[in-house]
């Protein structure tokens, strides 16, 4: 139930007292004591957080030193230098040894409800150390880099963190990427190792793994690079159901599936089964202690021209920040059971599957299906099954879950929740308060977290216990992170308004570089607004001091004037009731500059009329103002979008352009939908 606050200007949604009482920042008071301690004494702040985990050797230089003017030299970042530590070490032999290792650290729920495992911190521990072995004999050792593409299965945990345990370098790549775009990664990598699977189904679809790398290492033979060794996972003949059952109302049968065969094109001097490599492997493998600064991992993110950016994260600094913004967003306990939905061949996969939850020492749920399979109960079925405390999932699957309706959440508990978060873009406050009230049953906090590839973490965040929340905002910064808004001329806006969302120091888990192109990292990050990191995103600041992010700067409109952010239209537009998505991006215009050209999905196959659009325009004339109205209103029977999900609104803007180079879409999950939305385009202004 929202609520005035007593300095506070808008109505908020104040943390629920059972897990306010509980929490590990229980007040804004508290909260406000922890932040400037983070802000003005950081080695202290961090040093503390530091005392948690296992260090070989103490840092021998400061505790952080960094440079973002490039009038001064080089653009670096440097924690905790000097030091050496492992993070294998302490996501799994520190619980173990503390007498936790009968503890469960996942568990696993395949595609089919039939297929589960679970794993726990010794067993996990066991596994690794095999496969670190496996890795060592295949010639891999510290600062190799190892390419992982596989789906969301147990052996992948064990993948990345053998590669954490050697030292070597992971770049996992979503198994859903295209061959040509696995093949772009393992070349700017230079990975001489690939791990992957024979397949996964993904719902009622198989995806054929093996093939597709097979595919992609002939890409990388022809352009001059040969990966000496593959390990291929046997998952397909484990699982409970070789083929998937078909979901209510799909006629698109597994039966159809043509046959597979994953060893068509075998190389028996290449490739391997994972169970023959570690079938007589050893049963222990030393740990690497590695430098501070020594990188962790890679994770590739595509740019709007050009070949995908190698995002490099080090693993000292890494190591503190994931851990703690699980710890406090999440409010994490040892009594919780943790499920973040992401894939771990996203950044969200990596810092909130693994890394954060496991440096805590948490029992989690690791997910391998869809949201909508078989049925679109599932992921209220397996909270209820598993007694999950503490949920994370995105906008986009919050939205669509939405659109099914509120019956098929209300047959299930769902008593156990206590924390729900928001995660991959900003959330319409729609959405955020089905959320709190449906899903949370209107007594779980609710916290909408900011961060990106490159920051590593969350960076803006309410806490569950301390922060009144307003829908759709990211609230205030976590510890050790200093926003700034500017606007387009470098000028700090102060109080109120809507610019360019920077950060004026290093937090521990910020990237470190472009992998093989530290100048690609400075132009990016730090050319725009010397002297600061840009993120490349908008928000604005309201007389409470609340953030708000309105999306890529490029999402941001300036019409006759006036900045204004697509999410702000897209909300507006979403209110009508015949609307079930829309995104909304910049076009040309003679007289403004920028037009607002919105594409719009309506529900149900609603009729798309001159009415509803007139509708359309006048929503966001009452909603924000007449100079905000809608210049273009075009159909669109789908969107463009990420395999994780994302409106990919780059493309859209070439589509409002009629520009068919469309640069790199390889993360776009479904490209039938480009020809549509390029014969509905609008030709004129509406």
């Amino acid at each position: 139930m929202a609520t005035h606050v007593e300095g506070l200007t808008d109505e908020v949604y104040l943390p629920p007292p059972h897990v306010a009482e509980e929490a590990h920042c229980s007040s804004m008071q508290q909260y406000d004591k922890l932040y400037q301690q983070s802000i003005e004494e950081p080695e202290a702040f961090w040093s503390r957080i530091a005392e948690q985990f296992y260090w070989q050797e103490q840092p021998a230089g400061p505790f952080c030193d960094f440079n973002f003017d490039a009038s001064r030299g080089r653009i670096f970042i440097e924690w905790m230098k000097g030091a050496k530590t492992n993070m294998c070490y302490n996501c799994l032999d520190r619980h173990v040894e503390n007498g936790r290792g009968d503890q469960v650290a996942f568990y696993w729920e395949g595609n089919e409800p039939a297929d589960t495992a679970r794993l726990t911190y010794s067993q996990l521990l066991t596994r690794v150390q095999r496969f670190g072995g496996v890795l060592h004999r295949l010639g891999v050792r510290s600062g190799d880099r190892v390419a992982i593409y596989m789906p969301m299965i147990p052996e992948l945990l064990v993948a990345m963190l053998a590669c954490a345990r050697i030292g070597a370098v992971h770049s996992i790549v979503f198994a859903g990427y295209s061959a040509d775009a696995l093949a772009d990664r393992i070349l700017d990598a230079r990975c001489r190792i690939a791990l992957t699977a024979d397949g996964v189904w993904r719902g009622n679809k198989l995806i054929r793994l093996k093939e597709i790398t097979d595919r992609a290492l002939e890409l990388c033979t022809e352009r001059g690079h040969r990966v000496e060794r593959v390990v291929v996972v046997r998952h397909l003949p484990r699982l409970h159901h070789q083929t998937p059952s078909t979901a209510v109302g799909d006629q698109n049968s597994a039966q159809t599936t043509p046959q597979y065969d994953p060893q068509a094109g075998w190389d028996a001097d290449r490739d391997v089964w994972w169970e023959d490599a570690v079938s007589d492997a050893p049963e222990r493998c030393d740990v690497q202690w590695v430098d501070a600064e020594h990188p962790l991992f890679m994770l590739y993110t595509s740019g709007s021209t050009g070949k995908p950016k190698g995002v490099l994260h080090t693993t000292a600094g890494y190591m503190l920040y994931v851990a703690t913004t699980f710890k406090y967003t999440f409010d994490y306990h040892p009594d919780d059971v943790y499920w973040c939905t992401a894939d771990i061949g996203w950044i969200t996969g990596h810092s909130y599957v693994t890394y954060g939850p496991m440096l805590n020492g948490a029992t989690s749920v690791m997910f391998e299906g869809t949201p909508f399979y078989p049925t679109g109960d599932r992921m209220w079925q397996i909270i209820d099954k598993y007694a999950v405390t503490k949920f994370y999932t995105a906008p986009t699957a919050i939205r669509a879950l939405m659109r099914l309706g509120d019956d098929l959440v209300l047959r299930h508990s769902r008593q156990s929740l206590k924390v729900l978060g928001s995660v991959g873009e900003p959330i319409n406050p729609e959405a955020w308060l089905w959320y709190h009230r449906v899903v949370g049953g209107g007594r779980c906090a609710v916290v909408d977290t900011f961060w990106q590839t490159e920051t590593g973490g969350h960076v803006l965040t309410p806490l569950p216990g301390a922060t009144p929340t307003k829908p759709g905002s990211a609230c205030r910064p976590f510890f050790g992170v200093q926003p700034a808004l500017l606007d387009e001329n470098g000028v700090e806006i102060a109080g109120e308004g809507e610019g360019y969302l920077v950060f004026r120091r290093p937090w521990p888990g910020i990237m470190r570089t472009v992998y093989g192109n530290h100048q690609r990292f400075e132009t990016t990050y730090f050319k725009k607004f010397n002297g600061f990191y840009c993120t490349g995103d908008g928000a604005r600041r309201d007389a409470d001091g609340y953030l708000w992010v309105t999306g890529r700067i490029d999402d941001m409109l300036n019409v006759s004037g006036h900045l204004i952010s697509t999410a702000q239209i897209e909300s507006a537009l979403i209110e009508h009731p015949a609307v079930a998505e829309t995104a909304v991006v910049a076009a040309p215009h003679s007289v403004k500059g920028e037009g607002v050209y919105c594409f719009v999905t309506t529900k149900d196959g609603r009729p798309w009329t001159e009415q509803l659009q007139k509708e359309l325009v006048l929503k966001v004339r009452e909603r924000i103002a007449p100079f905000a109205a809608p210049d273009y209103l075009q159909y669109a029977p789908g969107l463009p979008k990420t395999r994780s999900g994302k409106i990919m609104r780059r493309v859209l803007r070439k589509i409002a352009q009629n520009d068919r180079d469309l640069g790199d879409v390889s993360t776009m999950a479904d490209s039938s939908v480009i020809d549509l939305l390029f014969q509905h385009r609008c030709q004129h202004l509406k």
